[in-house]
């Protein structure tokens, strides 16, 4: 059996030890009053360095784009330090670290804004979805429209979280443009009805997407710059008429940035991979130059049959790598996997966070 899965590639200007990603997950640990990551997250991450790439769960890039409580940031200098132990940690153990840079758009509630404001987002529709408040899981509020000139400092904003990332010694950044949050908001017609310069056809409600990747590779370069795309994906109550044709207008745009990858999610977030009649990720991945980043349901055989056929550069796993810090060498020697405690995924202490064993500590 080729074992091409765990050979070393170059994503960018990033080598990555083997074709397997730890796909970003939200755990909701970090400190809710200042964003930061703490130790807890410097040993979590380390745990799992044999990871070819971890991508941090997703980070917010100011204030307004936080939508969950206890979720970490990167748009203070605080912040980047807290997130120096963490990639200290992981370039210590061997491994490879990005930050996925996020702004949750609608997907927030008033209780998580600053000064108790509505969230943003391109259109005031709400997504009929709910959040986690200190309250609880809440219904998420109802949205304003976002102003022109607020547009431009959103755009602004990623490009200082990128220039933070890279203070904070990340290895690049993922830009996250999937699951409904702020940029897929700006895309998908269910949730874009501006008629500016920002609405209407695709080449307007893409121009958020591009202007926010010419800040981000303007200031890092585009080789430490990754993108997230779920063109499929219903997540958190985003809708489009036609994703296959609006996303084979955006794809090849890609292709002018030099990306050192493209991450996808193949059908729904965490959920089924089938998709409608007319939808393909299969004509989507092939107007992309740069390496593709397979995301959803993976299992060994599947990673494997999708690097060795070429269907994919690299694959991201995600909740397996929750419960198997050592998720690289089990999938290596065929290996059972752990089960995760699903009552310690969102919040909590080093409970269902840093205490899942190794092989070696089995074996021990």
């Amino acid at each position: 059996m080729s074992e091409t899965l765990f050979t070393p590639i170059k994503a960018g200007a990033i080598q990555m030890a083997n074709r397997i990603a730890m796909a970003p997950l939200t755990r909701n640990r970090a400190d809710d009053d200042t964003g930061c990551v703490n130790t807890l997250h410097v040993e979590y991450y380390r745990q799992r360095a044999g990871a070819g790439l971890i991508i941090t769960e997703a980070t917010q890039i100011s204030p307004v784009g936080k939508g969950y409580i206890q979720t970490p940031g990167i748009h203070t200098e605080a912040q980047a330090a807290a997130w120096r132990t963490v990639t200290d940690a992981v370039h210590e153990a061997g491994g490879k670290i990005v930050v996925q840079l996020w702004h949750v758009g609608r997907i927030s509630h008033t209780s998580l804004q600053p000064g108790g404001a509505a969230p943003v987002a391109p259109s005031a529709i709400a997504a009929g979805g709910k959040t986690f408040t200190k309250a609880g899981f809440e219904e998420t509020s109802v949205p304003r429209a976002l102003e022109a000139d607020e547009i431009a400092a959103t755009i602004a904003d990623y490009r200082e979280a990128a220039r933070l990332a890279m203070v904070a010694g990340f290895d690049g950044v993922e830009v996250h443009a999937a699951n409904g949050y702020l940029i897929d908001q700006f895309l998908k017609t269910g949730a874009n009805t501006r008629t500016d310069d920002w609405g209407g056809p695709i080449e307007n409600r893409a121009k958020f997407l591009f202007d926010v990747l010419d800040a981000v590779t303007d200031e890092i370069g585009g080789s430490r710059t990754g993108l997230r795309l779920s063109p499929f994906s219903p997540a958190n109550g985003i809708s489009d008429e036609d994703p296959q044709a609006d996303f084979e207008y955006v794809v090849p745009k890609l292709n002018a940035y030099g990306l050192a990858y493209l991450h996808m999610v193949e059908g729904a977030t965490g959920g089924p991979r089938a998709l409608a009649e007319g939808e393909s990720i299969t004509a989507l991945r092939a107007l992309f130059d740069g390496l593709y980043m397979a995301n959803n349901g993976y299992d060994r055989q599947m990673a494997q049959d999708a690097v060795t056929s070429g269907a994919a550069d690299l694959v991201a796993f995600g909740r397996p790598f929750i419960a198997n810090p050592d998720l690289v060498d089990r999938l290596q020697r065929g290996a059972p996997l752990n089960t995760g405690d699903q009552a310690s995924y969102y919040g909590g202490g080093a409970s269902g966070f840093t205490d899942y064993p190794t092989l070696e500590d089995e074996a021990a």
